[in-house]
Formats: structure tokens, sequence, C-alpha cells
């Protein structure tokens, strides 16, 4: 084999494998996945103590002990719904909950659609919810709350788990949404926005 024909193969197995690595690069761009998750569930569950009646006294000493429970009975329910009322207005007065609308790069190429908005939960903890979500698919999308669209500075929620459907994101604890208020869309390999939404409260 001469040394024109060892070169020709060699060129024509280095074209082979760039081919493969972009067609693994690609491929996501040409399927689809959906995920459809539900709303986060906050609710907080309480548990009612039972009390043991009194037993061996008189039908009358009886009959008092139930009227004086019953009345520090209401008395601690009305309590318990004026500090529950109290808490409710606290909590509506300090959580600051935000929204938006995704909107593409506008090449063709990079889509993204729907509406993302926050969720916060009992526990105290934040989530990141998009509904109606649409978009292009491609390698290695994550998404983040970035303080523009460049991903300049950026909190990263993990990756995006399909390019359709509902979907949830835990934000990390003490994160400001007022400085990081940029949804993006962003593909992490090629540093490429595919989509994004700003919040606003």
């Amino acid at each position: 084999m001469n040394v024109g024909m060892k070169k020709s193969l060699l060129a024509i197995a280095i074209v082979a494998i760039i081919g493969l690595g972009v067609v693994c690069e690609i491929s996501p761009i040409f399927t689809n996945t959906t995920v459809d998750e539900a709303l986060p569930n906050s609710a907080v569950s309480s548990k009612m103590e039972n009390k043991d009646v009194m037993k061996n006294q008189t039908m009358m000493e009886e009959k008092a002990m139930m009227e004086e429970k019953a009345m520090m009975e209401e008395k601690a329910m009305m309590e318990e719904k004026a500090m529950m009322e109290e808490k409710v207005m606290m909590e509506e007065k300090t959580i600051q909950t935000y929204e938006g609308t995704f909107v593409g790069t506008g090449d063709g190429i990079h889509d993204a659609q729907g509406l993302v908005r926050t969720i916060s939960l009992d526990n105290g903890n934040t989530v990141l919810r998009l509904e109606n979500f649409k978009a292009t698919n491609g390698p290695d999308l994550y998404v983040y709350l970035a303080t523009d669209g460049k991903a300049s500075e950026f909190v990263s929620l993990g990756k995006l788990k399909a390019n359709n459907g509902n979907q949830n994101y835990d934000i990390p604890e003490n994160t400001n949404l007022e400085k990081y208020n940029k949804v993006l869309i962003w593909c992490k390999t090629f540093g490429v926005l595919f989509g994004n939404a700003e919040l606003s409260s």
C-alpha cells in the first residue's frame, strides 16, 4: 500500500469520526420529548389530639365539665382561627410570586414558547414551573435563572426535563429573583440561547 493510499484512508477515517460526532450532537434536534408534572403539593396536614373523658363522677359534675370543656374548645378554635387568618395575611404580604412568557430567539432554528411562574411552598422552598411549554429540542439543554440573555451570570436549575409539557424545577434557597430575573433555555455545549422569559412580580 503506497503512502498516498494510506493518507486517503486516514482522511476518510477522520471525516467519518467527525461526522459521527456531529450526528450524535444534533440528533436531539430531530426528536421530541414530553413531560407532564403535576403542581407541587404544598398542603400541610394537621393532627387532632384526642382527649380522654373523665370517669367516675356524678352526672351533674360530668355535665358541668362537658360544658366547660365545650367552652374551652370553642375558645381554642376561635383563637386558632384568628392565628391562621393572621398567618395567611402575613404570608400574602411577604410571599412574592413571579411570572413571565417565553420568547424564542427569532432565528428560525432556536425557539421556546409557553408560560413560567414561581410557586412558594409551605416548607419555605420555591419552585419554578414551566406551563404549556414547547421548545425546539437540542443537545445539552439547561434551565438557567440569569441576569441577562447571555448567561453572563446565572443559577442553574438543572437539565431541561423535556422540550414539551409542564415541568417543575427547585429554586436554590436564597436565590434573588429580582437579580436573576431571566429564565433561559440554554444549550450548555455550544453556549446558545433557545429562548428566554423575563420574570415580573
